[in-house]
C-alpha cells in the first residue's frame, strides 16, 4: 500500500463525539483516489463509480495525523479498481479500510472511455519511456 496523502485533524473536521467525522474522511479518500485513478489511467476524467463496504476500525482525534494508502488492483476496459486504507501515521493503527472502489475514465460528454492500461505506472517510468 502506498501512502500518498497526510491529513491534520482539524476542530472543523470533528463530529460531536470529538473524533473525526466519517464523512469528511469518505470525502478525502474519494479525492486522493480520484486524483490517483486519473494520473493511472493518464485522463483527466475519472468518475466513482462503485465503493465497497466501509469499515470504521478505529477513530481519530483532534491533532492526529492520518495517512491514506490507495492501491490498484485490477484494470477494467474502462476501469480502475483501488484498494484503501487509512491510518494514525504516528500509530500506524488502522482507522478505515475500503476493499474496492472503481472509478471510470469518461470522456468530455460523460460516457466510458478504454484506456489500454493493464498495470501500475510510475510517473519515472512514463517519463524514460521515450529514451
Amino acid at each position: 500500500m502506498n501512502y500518498h496523502t497526510r491529513k491534520w485533524i482539524k476542530p472543523e473536521d470533528l463530529n460531536p463525539n470529538h473524533t473525526l467525522f466519517g464523512g469528511r474522511l469518505l470525502q478525502w479518500i474519494d479525492e486522493e483516489a480520484a486524483l490517483y485513478a486519473i494520473v493511472q489511467l493518464e485522463t483527466p476524467r475519472c468518475v466513482t463509480k462503485y465503493i465497497s463496504e466501509i469499515n470504521f476500525v478505529s477513530s481519530a482525534k483532534q491533532g492526529d495525523i492520518i495517512e491514506i494508502g490507495i492501491e490498484a488492483t485490477d484494470f477494467g476496459n474502462t476501469s480502475i479498481t483501488l484498494q484503501c486504507e487509512v491510518r494514525n501515521m504516528m500509530t500506524r493503527q488502522t482507522i478505515i479500510t475500503i476493499d474496492k472502489i472503481i472509478f471510470v475514465g469518461v470522456d468530455e460528454s460523460g460516457k466510458p472511455t478504454k484506456h489500454g492500461k493493464t498495470k501500475i505506472e510510475f510517473i519515472s517510468d512514463r517519463l524514460n519511456k521515450d529514451e
